[in-house]
């Protein structure tokens, strides 16, 4: 009893791994997330550390875990206290966005290496220790990724080449909608490359990245510009420019349940995607590039809403039209442009 006092008194070490989680309203999903990391990890004689067996006979390593909570209105902050009292939590007062959520955390956190994860993923078993081992055995990666699985087990897409100005206009937009399977999005996805090795890549979808904290120093964190979306494009960017490499492996596998706290708002979501495509394109290919781009999305939302106001007036699902011409008209009236705030940190 003394012996365990003494180790509970002791000074709480410094963890190795930081699991970083930015949340919001997705309160079943995080205690899934949650779960899965428990599951693959011990308890300590320390509250918010716990260890991650790494092989059999190594050491193990420390990790902790902290969420940034982007003022959900659900039952987060009382699941996580009542569910996970390891986890260490800050409570934000409205929604600051991933970007800078995801500073946050990092500067709370106080491991070597910084896990980036989505709360609407599991860890698969061994998965955690896998990246972490994959990372201490290559000095050259600045960002680890695992192959991404949608629930039902099939393999969801998370390799990509940088965007070419070109492949803006043709990824997830009308275009693609017209030729799904046009040449310009396949490869921007890899659909050309198999993802059953370890593979060096441009950028992997930020659902769950492995990066040393020396490396998130050096680039200068997360660009606080892109409140949702490309902010990892344009991170892994601004790594591979400062000489590391983008690494994939599917030796990790993450279930990437993908999209469950933007879907909440689909017209939101449709305005940061937009916006923050249109602002990547202006920091990498200019403001001429920026402009055309915004000017070609504006003209296919207006295609878009033709196509639902005819539908509307030829009485085809006329609740579902009158929805739709009112999302796409928000959209056209935004300019696809954000809503005043400040621009925190915005790293070029």
């Amino acid at each position: 009893m003394v012996g365990e006092t003494a180790r509970a008194a002791a000074p709480t070490p410094a963890p190795d791994l930081s699991v970083l989680i930015v949340s919001w309203n997705v309160a079943g999903l995080l205690s899934r997330c949650l779960d899965s990391i428990a599951a693959q990890s011990e308890p300590t004689a320390w509250l918010h550390v716990r260890q991650l067996p790494l092989a059999a006979g190594g050491a193990p390593a420390m990790l902790e875990v902290i969420v940034v909570d982007n003022a959900s209105a659900d039952s987060t902050l009382t699941m996580i206290a009542a569910q996970f009292p390891w986890v260490q939590v800050q409570a934000n007062a409205d929604n600051a966005g991933f970007s800078r959520g995801n500073n946050q955390a990092m500067a709370r956190s106080r491991g070597r290496w910084l896990l980036f994860l989505n709360p609407d993923t599991e860890v698969r078993p061994g998965s955690l220790a896998a990246m972490l081992r994959f990372m201490q055995a290559h000095a050259e990666a600045g960002v680890v990724g695992p192959r991404l699985f949608y629930p039902d087990g099939s393999v969801q897409s998370s390799r990509r080449r940088f965007p070419t100005l070109t492949t803006t206009f043709w990824e997830s937009t009308l275009l693609e909608q017209w030729w799904p399977h046009n040449p310009w999005a396949r490869r921007y996805r890899l659909q050309d490359v198999p993802d059953a090795s370890v593979q060096e890549v441009d950028w992997l979808v930020g659902a769950c990245l492995l990066i040393p904290r020396a490396v998130m120093d050096q680039v200068g964190g997360w660009d606080e510009g892109f409140f949702m979306y490309s902010e990892e494009l344009d991170l892994c960017r601004r790594i591979k420019q400062a000489g590391w490499q983008v690494i994939f492996t599917p030796e990790a596998a993450v279930i990437h349940h993908e999209g469950k706290s933007s879907e909440q708002m689909v017209a939101a979501r449709h305005l940061r995607f937009q916006a923050s495509k249109i602002r990547y394109v202006r920091k990498y290919h200019g403001r001429l590039a920026a402009a055309a781009l915004r000017l070609f999305l504006l003209a296919a939302y207006a295609w878009m809403l033709l196509e639902e106001a005819v539908k509307w007036l030829l009485g085809h699902k006329r609740p579902l039209r009158r929805e739709r011409i009112a999302a796409t008209w928000g959209l056209l009236k935004s300019g696809l442009k954000m809503p005043g705030r400040s621009p925190g940190r915005t790293n070029g």
